[in-house]
């Protein structure tokens, strides 16, 4: 485990802080580490949502540490089994994540946030892509930012670098809410134990089937869940779990999950 890296459990929720001032950016080594603490959250059934913030109050994360790759840290080093910041391409997560932004969310730390389901911005939070001024390519946010704004909102992001604040941020759709700072914290976590108490199984299918229909027509996907040919589709219609849903709505009470 990296010191950047800091982990909390309880009654079924994980929250990562990354915490390696002054900015909170991610050079290779915090990236493996942070894909091993979700792969770890990934595949701990008694672990339901994580919560991911950054320590601090002025950045959630700058994203790249740009001055280790000054130093002569390799470009083409392995960012970890979740790819950067061990989230954005770790294979078969599914379960809900929340991103709490506490402060700048630059460049990948602003990708970083687009990985997970839900985003909540304090107030003072801001958003940018820089990339275009150190000459590459926001690769993660190219491919998500157009799908999640107006798609001139987000060139205008990438093609120009300008920064958005939480305020409009909000206002088209990129996160969920804006809270005062002091009360971001205690929002995610509301949220997640809302959904701790949830169904796990539902969770799991709800974001498999989203992933796929990302990359397929409607009917190709209702064809997929029809036939149940998405793993945890299948797991989920012969569960214990579904028949439990069906009889707390008619026995008009609360159900009682067990993921199984």
């Amino acid at each position: 485990m990296s010191d950047a890296i800091r982990t909390t459990s309880a009654n079924g929720i994980l929250e990562v802080t990354l915490d390696r001032p002054p900015a909170n950016a991610i050079d290779y080594a915090t990236s493996r580490a942070m894909g091993e603490v979700f792969q770890r959250f990934r595949d701990d059934p008694d672990l339901r949502v994580a919560i991911v913030t950054g320590g601090g109050e002025k950045f959630f994360s700058a994203g790249w540490d740009l001055k280790a790759a000054a130093a002569g840290e390799p470009v083409d080093g392995w960012y970890g089994v979740g790819g950067f910041g061990g989230i954005q391409e770790l294979r078969d997560l599914n379960k809900p994540v929340i991103a709490a932004v506490n402060g700048m969310a630059v460049g990948g730390g602003f990708e970083l946030a687009l990985s997970a389901d839900l985003i909540l911005a304090a107030e003072p939070a801001r958003f940018a892509l820089p990339e275009i001024r150190a000459g590459t390519l926001a690769d993660a946010a190219t491919a998500k930012l157009p799908k999640r704004i107006p798609y001139h909102v987000a060139m205008d992001m990438l093609l120009i670098g300008r920064w958005m604040d939480a305020s409009e941020a909000l206002r088209w759709g990129l996160v969920n809410e804006v809270l005062p700072a002091n009360r971001l914290l205690d929002r995610a976590r509301e949220i997640a134990r809302q959904l701790a108490d949830g169904p796990p199984l539902v969770f799991a299918a709800i974001k498999e089937v989203a992933r796929a229909a990302e990359a397929a027509d409607f009917q190709s996907t209702m064809n997929g869940i029809a036939r149940r040919q998405f793993p945890t589709v299948d797991i989920l219609y012969g569960s214990e779990d579904q028949k439990e849903g069906a009889r707390a709505f008619a026995e008009k009470r609360d159900p009682k999950w067990k993921g199984r």
